[in-house]
């Protein structure tokens, strides 16, 4: 019997301290509902279950760098809806004025509406935005990264969305006289070789024709005053009314005698019919009911012409235009010369002589072009896209040729529009696939990273009794050297 040494001790001691580790690292496990809580847990299964985090934590973000992506897409496809909508209104628009049931002053009015739908387009093109980044002005060139691991990219183009490069935009031509005259206040081109030309303009004055009676026996009239009127016209007074040969009361007509419309007579028989003029029935005894005065009254004119000298002796170009005091512009040239003249008809009338020719003044014009906008290489945009005017529709040619050129623009937005959506659907099927990948290596990660709690259960219930088992037979072990003091009795 030895008292230096209890190997029983020792050895149950040992036992129960490897126990108490086990039983620690149990605890541990089933606390944190990890199997590998540290690297001497599972070092390869550490390694191996940090990969997979990696991948896992990679196809999260991937899947929502894929939304970001479709969201962006849902922006620039959004704004490109409005875009078409123009479009097809524009499209409109070239119909009607394609149609010579429109005149010229209708396409100018058709024409005004076609130069805001083209700078809407480009005010469109230029603040679509996403997260500051511009869409729709050509410079954007994206790389959406879409896979957990380097390099698993897709990249996404969209060309620039202005009016200038849908084809639907023009040039605006600031046109002015170099002289002095100012009959003519402004004047618009078509043509940019309308350059050292002049416009040039005569006057015709108002006239009276002699006046007629139906019944020819006695009786005389004399029409007074300028005819105001904005084209020439047929007059018939017919009499009302008449004392002692003076008339009292009469109508007028201006139709063929269709409609009759009273007319005011004062008290010397002078009958007012409007458009400034008035007749003047002498007192005659064989004026008569229903007698009818007849006459026809020709408006002041201005007649326009293109030329190459300013007194109009040159070169003419196109026929004349005739233009009446209702008028404000006419257009004049021909196809290579075209030129729409805004004039005050007073003035210009004011400006010429008896039969004389007004000198024009010498046409002279600035041409301002649209433009796309300018971008850097990282897309961002340097100069914005301009729009000066909308595509030309003033001339029934030109109309039926913005058919064509519009038809074009709606199919390029259409094959933007169609790319957009195509990519939206694959970054959403995109996003399925990294679901379910994550999903899977997230299943494949706990496998091998969480504890299984029921197993693991089993093995704390086991060590705890052996724990208790150990710690038993070590309180027996102490007692055994007590047994040396039997012998010293």
């Amino acid at each position: 019997m030895r008292i230096n040494h209890n190997i029983a001790s020792l050895n149950t001691y040992r036992q129960l301290s490897s126990n108490n580790v086990l039983t620690n690292k149990s605890l541990e496990k089933l606390s944190s509902g990890l199997r590998i809580n540290r690297a001497g847990d599972d070092a390869a299964g550490l390694a191996i279950s940090e990969k997979m985090r990696a991948q896992v934590r990679g196809l999260d973000q991937a899947a929502r760098n894929a939304q970001d992506g479709i969201s962006l897409i849902q922006t620039a496809e959004g704004a490109l809806n409005e875009t078409h909508s123009i479009l097809q209104r524009m499209r409109e628009l070239g119909v009607q004025a394609a149609s010579d049931t429109a005149t010229s002053s209708d396409r100018a009015e058709i024409q005004k509406e076609i130069d805001q739908l083209a700078k809407e387009i480009t005010r469109i093109s230029n603040t679509t935005e996403f997260n500051t980044k511009n869409l729709l002005a050509g410079g954007f060139n994206a790389t959406f990264h879409i896979g957990a691991n380097a390099d698993q990219n897709l990249s996404l183009s969209i060309s620039a969305m202005d009016a200038y490069s849908l084809g639907v935009a023009g040039s605006l031509t600031t046109t002015t006289f170099t002289g002095t005259n100012t009959g003519v206040t402004s004047i618009s081109t078509q043509s940019d070789s309308v350059n050292g030309l002049y416009v040039s303009a005569t006057k015709t004055d108002a006239a009276n024709g002699a006046v007629t009676k139906t019944n020819a026996i006695g009786g005389a009239g004399t029409v007074n005053g300028t005819f105001t009127g904005s084209a020439n016209k047929s007059f018939m007074v017919k009499i009302t009314a008449v004392s002692a040969g003076k008339v009292t009361a009469a109508n007028y007509s201006t139709d063929g005698g269709l409609t009759w419309n009273a007319a005011s007579v004062d008290s010397s028989g002078v009958v007012s019919v409007g458009d400034g003029l008035t007749l003047t029935i002498n007192t005659d005894a064989n004026n008569a009911l229903n007698d009818i005065y007849m006459w026809t009254s020709t408006a002041a004119t201005l007649q326009f012409q293109l030329n190459t000298a300013a007194n109009g002796s040159g070169t003419r170009y196109g026929s004349i235009v005739t233009a009446y005091n209702n008028q404000s512009s006419v257009v004049i040239g021909d196809a290579n010369h075209e030129v729409t003249v805004n004039f005050n008809f007073a003035t210009v009338q004011s400006n010429i002589a008896t039969a004389g020719i007004y000198e024009g003044d010498q046409i002279t014009q600035t041409v301002t072009a649209s433009s796309a906008a300018v971008t850097a290489a990282d897309g961002s945009v340097v100069t914005q896209a301009v729009a000066q005017k909308g595509i030309n529709v003033s001339t029934q040619t030109n109309a039926n040729n913005a058919i064509t050129t519009i038809n074009n623009a709606i199919v390029m937005v259409s094959a933007a529009r169609s790319a957009l959506g195509a990519y939206q659907n694959r970054l959403e099927h995109t996003i399925n696939n990294l679901g379910t990948a994550s999903e899977n290596l997230t299943a494949a990660e706990s496998r091998i990273r969480d504890v299984d709690m029921a197993k693991e259960m089993m093995g704390y219930i086991k060590m705890s009794i052996l724990s208790q088992a150990a710690t038993a037979m070590l309180a027996q072990a102490n007692q055994q050297p007590q047994l040396v003091l039997q012998l010293l009795r």
